[in-house]
């Protein structure tokens, strides 16, 4: 059949108009209500990248919280009207086959003060976990390994006891703590070997409660962990690893009070090479060793981090100078050294104290991690013997924390703290020179413990001598006040008006049964009387610290006549934890059943109303 040339022509518009019109009217669907073929997950209003974020202790929503709401509320990508703007999920029924479940936007007036979007399905409000986060202090992740959101009512731990409490034994859950990695320890001090804190001055200072803590948890450690690796690599019996820079330095094999060390001589100056000695060692980051210079030298390490962008060195000079950062060097002070010195130190403790010193001048670098320990530098003339490297070094981080507090124990018994304390918002303050219960009560537990570890009577002196200050009023520079004028209590700031802080006042009765239950009988007679009247005092006023819901940090509220001081979850488990310990020594029932009340609270249960 043969047809012409407009037929053709006719034929092919009209095939392209039935192609066009029914796409130009879907496209004008879309144009009139842009969410028609609108889809998205049900949870992902709430389910958004804060919540995944670390976890938040802010404890109500302030205005800055407030205008991000509102904010949120305006900024809409598409223009869509929110009344009309409805959410789409796909949900199987009973036969496996999806159907859609749709969620209406809806305005959530909280208290009448300011507006959240949140979503409706019939009579069922959905509210933003976002919100609910910081509105009721909770906390919650979701989980892509088996698809399911965990809520949590506390961020915080409980320890149950796994065995009597005992002054010899683990202290209380310290087998957890890690004192040297939090961000108000400055360093590791390399002239004592024990935590310089920032947290009330930047220059650094010994705290006595920080320096108690680090012995205490690696005492604990000690006796929870496996028996640590050790290589040694150098005993005074093979010196030929190490490469000498040039003709003029040598390192040879001697004897120093009768026993084999190294002798070493080379440049004092960075500029030259130094002796080495090459380690590549990944595994074991703890060095120990024994060092002596004629005058002037330095020990340095040579560290690759995990980026491979380039060395860093660590290295112990002859001076008093806490820590210094220059460029990619990190300078430790180890005193004069002209006599032997025993160091030990955490080489990635080092390491991150001084990384975090060069991330806080430039805020765009990102944390560096270390690699290995490349090699060991020798600088001056000197001496060096027991050059070790091992994955744990406890019993050492433990004397070197007990020794401090027995050469800086005051003629009162105490240990001064450095620094002045303001409390109560500014209401109260405390000038340097002030003493901590606390501080002494844990001070005490651990040199009870060197006491009994080493059977160095001077550790068990030291301890009997911490007790003086708690028969001195607070008023007069001690730690001893009265509640009421009827219930005495050890303060761990003790200001006037006292505060009555919770957790430092059952620390100082640790500390005190330690010794009572340590010392020989003539010498206990007054840690027994301070501490069976401290029990006492804490029975009397436990139930003073529970809220209903949780657990107060101190007694301001009553003293000051200001609002309460609530004690934050990590506090709250130390309560509970503290309770628990005493439970195990004492047998009244007023701690197992406080602390089983008290750990409920963190579940979300409340006292009843009336």
């Amino acid at each position: 059949m043969r047809y012409n040339n407009k037929l053709l022509i006719c034929l092919c518009i009209f095939g392209v108009l039935a192609i066009a019109v029914p796409f130009w009217k879907c496209t004008n669907i879309n144009k009139q209500d842009n969410n028609f073929f609108r889809k998205e997950t049900a949870v992902n209003p709430f389910l958004n990248g804060d919540i995944l974020s670390e976890k938040s202790k802010t404890q109500n929503v302030d205005e800055s919280d407030k205008n991000d709401l509102e904010q949120d509320e305006e900024e809409d990508e598409d223009g869509a009207d929110d009344n009309d703007y409805k959410v789409e999920k796909a949900k199987e029924d009973e036969n496996g086959k999806n159907e859609a479940l749709t969620y209406d936007k809806v305005d959530c007036h909280i208290n009448n003060e300011y507006t959240i979007e949140c979503r409706r399905d019939n009579e069922e409000v959905y509210i933003p976990f976002t919100f609910l986060r910081k509105y009721f202090e909770v906390y919650g992740s979701y989980s892509d390994e088996d698809d399911h959101f965990d809520w949590q009512h506390s961020y915080s731990k409980v320890y149950q006891p796994k065995e009597k409490y005992s002054p010899s034994g683990v202290f209380m859950f310290f087998e957890h703590y890690n004192v040297e990695v939090r961000e108000r320890v400055k360093c590791i001090s390399g002239l004592t070997g024990v935590p310089v804190s920032n947290q009330w001055s930047p220059k650094g200072y010994y705290y006595p409660i920080q320096i108690a803590q680090f012995g205490l948890s690696h005492y604990s450690k000690h006796l929870t962990e496996p028996k640590p690796k050790v290589q040694i690599y150098e005993d005074g019996s093979d010196y030929g690893n190490w490469k000498l820079p040039d003709k003029m330095s040598f390192i040879r094999s001697t004897f120093q009070n009768g026993e084999k060390v190294v002798e070493f001589k080379t440049s004092e100056s960075f500029e030259e090479p130094g002796i080495v000695l090459n380690l590549g060692e990944e595994d074991n980051v703890i060095l120990s060793f024994d060092i002596k210079f004629v005058k002037n030298g330095s020990v340095t390490l040579v560290l690759q981090t995990r980026d491979k962008k380039g060395p860093t060195l660590v290295t112990y000079i002859c001076s008093n100078t806490m820590m210094m950062v220059s460029g990619k060097r990190i300078f430790y002070g180890i005193g004069a050294a002209t006599s032997w010195r025993h160091l030990t130190r955490d080489i990635i403790v080092d390491f991150q104290k001084g990384a975090s010193v060069k991330l806080a001048r430039n805020k765009k670098k990102r944390k560096a991690l270390l690699g290995k320990i490349v090699s060991l530098k020798l600088r001056g003339h000197g001496w060096i013997d027991n050059v070790t490297f091992s994955s744990s070094a406890h019993v050492a981080h433990f004397y070197d924390a007990a020794d401090w507090l027995v050469s800086n124990q005051n003629q009162n018994g105490g240990w001064p703290i450095p620094v002045k304390r303001r409390l109560a918002d500014g209401a109260l303050e405390l000038p340097p020179g002030w003493y901590s219960a606390m501080g002494q009560g844990q001070a005490m537990s651990l040199l009870v413990r060197a006491y009994l570890f080493s059977k160095d009577e001077t550790y068990l002196k030291s301890a009997l001598l911490a007790t003086k200050l708690f028969e001195v009023k607070s008023s007069n520079n001690g730690v001893m006040t009265h509640f009421m004028d009827k219930h005495v209590w050890y303060e761990e700031y003790p200001t006037t008006p006292g505060l009555f802080v919770l957790n430092g006042f059952i620390y100082s009765l640790f500390g005190l049964y330690d010794l009572k239950m340590t010392a020989p009988k003539g010498s206990r007679y007054s840690s027994e009387r301070l501490f069976n009247a401290g029990m006492e005092s804490l029975k009397a006023m436990l139930l003073m610290f529970d809220t209903g819901s949780g657990s107060i940090y101190d007694l301001r509220h009553v003293t000051l006549g200001i609002a309460p001081n609530l004690a934050r979850w990590d506090y709250h488990t130390t309560h509970i934890n503290q309770l628990l310990t005493l439970a195990s020594i004492d047998d009244s029932e007023i701690f197992p059943e406080t602390a089983k009340r008290w750990t409920s609270y963190m579940k979300g249960k409340r006292a009843d109303h009336n």
